[in-house]
């Protein structure tokens, strides 16, 4: 059976995550979505998606001849799936295969949830999917990809962009942030916390980051936000503020906020809103129906504060994503 087919049997039913392999496609990208969307799940208890990899040609040579891909569905298999990756290559001014687009176009018009990480925004740009909708890439590739397809709306600056139905990710690591953040919308916070736990990273770094971070050099350890990080993730039930988080570090507010920009790509306030945010969420998903006591267990306050923040940075109320995610 090939392997494109063999994980469907123990997950029918499942959100079915297809991606598409071609010719000169990155591994490392290949292999964050297998390792996010496809391997089994026993410490939650079930998969969380049918998975399967899919390519034009029977034989694919990767990235640099770096390998052969083999043993996988035909082009096909992408008129099922739910949510499609599209191929990522470095060779970005060479057409993408016209067999690749059209599967592409006709997921985008069945409603399918598309997704390109680092170079893959250019095979969703050349394919016309994002015209006049908000998506990023490689920093290094951000000029090209604006000179070739000037009505996409590029985020130069970001480590992904959620478009609704067409979500992009920047660099090669930003498809670990994607990834978790889709497996966050799909299943909650809980689930992508256990994802991330397994993978050894981040659970969830805002999409609207930098895509990359200034170290000093060198980078003094006195320096690092790891003790702080700590000390205020076990306090968000507390009043904290930016300048207790300073207070905490011995150093002044402003030299705090300059470290959060260089080393976390984010302002003190915003990294505290959102470990709120996420500990609300997971409260939630563990059956806790007091919104109020959500609330005042994250440090979001009141009732109003949390629905006006999950709103606004999830889309969902309270009540909303307890209907999708609570127990």
């Amino acid at each position: 059976m090939a392997q494109g087919f063999s994980h469907a049997a123990r997950t029918a039913g499942a959100h079915r995550v297809v991606v598409i392999v071609d010719e000169n496609s990155n591994p490392f990208e290949l292999g964050c979505a297998t390792e996010i969307f496809g391997l089994r799940r026993p410490e939650i208890g079930r998969d969380l998606y049918d998975f399967r990899l899919c390519s034009p040609e029977p034989r694919t040579l990767m990235r640099d001849g770096f390998f052969t891909l083999t043993g996988v569905a035909g082009l096909e298999a992408s008129d099922s799936a739910d949510t499609l990756i599209v191929p990522n290559r470095p060779d970005v001014e060479v057409p993408r295969r016209p067999a690749v687009l059209d599967a592409v176009r006709r997921a985008h018009a069945r409603g399918a949830r598309l997704v390109g990480f680092c170079s893959g925004a250019f095979t969703l740009a050349e394919a016309g999917v994002l015209d006049g909708r908000r998506a990023t890439a490689h920093w290094q590739w951000a000029h090209s990809f604006q000179a070739r397809f000037p009505s996409v709306r590029l985020e130069t600056d970001v480590l992904f962009v959620d478009d609704g139905d067409v979500l992009t990710a920047a660099g090669s690591a930003a498809a670990l942030d994607l990834g978790l953040y889709i497996v966050r919308r799909d299943h909650g916070a809980e689930i992508a916390s256990s994802v991330s736990r397994r993978l050894v990273f981040a659970a969830h770094r805002d999409g609207g980051q930098r895509q990359f971070v200034e170290r000093p050099v060198p980078d003094p350890p006195d320096e690092s936000l790891g003790s702080v990080l700590a000390w205020a993730q076990e306090r968000l039930d507390a009043p904290l503020t930016v300048a207790d988080l300073a207070a905490h570090a011995a150093v002044s507010p402003a030299t705090l906020h300059r470290r959060f920009r260089a080393q976390l790509g984010t302002t003190p306030l915003a990294w505290l809103t959102g470990e709120r945010l996420t500990l609300a969420c997971r409260l939630i998903e563990r059956g806790e129906p007091r919104f109020e006591m959500v609330a005042r267990r994250s440090g979001l306050g009141t009732a109003a504060n949390l629905r006006a923040l999950m709103r606004r940075e999830i889309g969902l109320t309270p009540l909303e994503y307890r209907r999708r995610f609570g127990l």
